[in-house]
């Protein structure tokens, strides 16, 4: 015999079982009883038995259930059901989400189709203007002005407010002149501009102190020239080349607020100087003098009412001034010049709703309501609004008539 172990036993001489881990032990007897439990025959329910027996007896007088060929299985359309109910499950709380923010801000439709965006022309104000525009602003949708909508109807809704329009540039040097004194000067245009357009007292024909300041009294008879004009109004020599001025006893201003819109630049000039440029649109809605109670009283009536204050049966004009000026800051050492004053080298004035042909130093608006006043227009019709288009020279002076106001 010999003493060499049969391979694979052990050190008894016995052999070995392999060992086998407990979760492969378990996991092998859950399978086997799945697959006898899955395998064994099922006793058809009561249920099953009385539909097969229906169908049985069916198949014996040669009838077969509606859309058996014909129609889907309740399987595969309850699977297609099940799919969509799922879909919109899933999208359910995607839309309610969408839903609720359009419900509070409609503009963010594509088209704002319910026409509340404050993009709209009626809505938010223009950007300052920074060019020439190349067109006529477009035309504001139909609307009556009223006390409370002075400006409704007119492009001017989305022009900013009174001085807060006129912006002036930032200051660099210019030749001589540092960027402080450059800064100073296109601040006195501004203070001009506004002393003699929006300053109340000059709208309603006081004498424009505030304006007159800034220019240069060594500039030769400008001042002189400016001072006569508003003594004694006429053709030949009319405040209104310069100032916005309205009678007080025809019409008041409709509210408080005076549509600008414009621009300002600067460069250096022919003559050593600072040359600044000025272009802006005046927009003034006004109401007839006798009608001044009735405003007041409207006013009231809309603070204390919630239901309007019935401002439509005031009649509101708009008068509409464009004014295009050059100015120039001197150096004074090199001319007859005032250190910081500015000298008026360009004036030209457009007006809309004005009547021709009345030299009083007063802008006379047209109301609808009221007989025409002064000489009948015979120059071409133009648009007040568009600032595209240059101030016309003809040489001879012509009153048209506006296309709108």
């Amino acid at each position: 015999m010999s003493d060499k172990q049969p391979e694979g036993a052990g050190e008894s001489g016995e052999f070995e079982q392999p060992s086998v881990p407990d979760e492969v032990w378990e996991r092998f007897a859950r399978d086997t009883e799945r697959d006898i439990r899955s395998s064994a025959p099922k006793e058809p329910s009561a249920r099953a038995r009385m539909v097969t027996e229906r169908l049985r007896q069916k198949d014996a007088k040669g009838a077969q259930p509606e859309g058996w060929r014909t129609g889907p299985a309740w399987r595969e359309m309850d699977g297609r059901a099940s799919r969509r109910r799922r879909l919109w499950a899933i999208l359910g709380v995607p839309v309610a989400i969408a839903v609720a923010l359009v419900a509070v801000k409609p503009s963010l439709l594509p088209g704002d189709p319910f026409g509340t965006s404050s993009g709209t022309p009626s809505g938010a104000a223009l950007p300052a203007e920074t060019a020439p525009p190349t067109a006529a602003p477009s035309s504001a949708a139909p609307d009556t002005p009223t006390l409370d909508r002075p400006f409704a109807g007119s492009p001017a809704a989305r022009w900013a407010d009174g001085a807060a329009a006129i912006v002036v540039p930032k200051a660099t040097p210019v030749g001589t002149f540092t960027s402080a004194q450059v800064a100073a000067a296109l601040k006195r245009a501004k203070t001009l501009l506004v002393g003699a357009n929006l300053a109340p007292g000059t709208l309603r024909g006081e004498r424009p102190e505030s304006a007159l300041a800034v220019l240069d009294p060594k500039q030769p008879r400008m001042l002189d020239d400016v001072n006569s004009w508003l003594r004694a109004p006429g053709k030949k020599h009319d405040p209104l080349m310069l100032f916005s001025r309205f009678d007080p006893a025809e019409v008041r201003p409709a509210g408080n607020v005076v549509k600008v819109r414009g621009r300002m630049t600067f460069k250096a000039g022919a003559h050593a100087s600072v040359a600044i440029h000025m272009d802006y649109t005046f927009v003034y809605p006004l109401i007839q003098a006798d009608q001044a109670s009735k405003a007041a009283g409207a006013t009231e009536t809309s603070a204390a009412s919630t239901e309007g204050s019935g401002g439509g049966s005031t009649e509101v004009a708009r008068t509409i001034v464009r004014r295009v000026l050059d100015l120039e800051l001197l150096d004074p050492r090199k001319y007859q010049a005032t250190p910081g004053k500015l000298s008026i080298t360009r004036y030209d004035q457009d007006f809309g709703n004005t009547a021709c042909e009345v030299y009083d130093g007063f802008l006379h608006p047209q109301f609808d309501s009221a007989a025409p006043t002064g000489a009948p227009p015979t120059g071409p019709t133009t648009d007040p609004y568009d600032r595209s288009r240059d101030i016309e020279h003809s040489g001879t002076e012509t009153c048209g008539t506006v296309s709108r106001t």
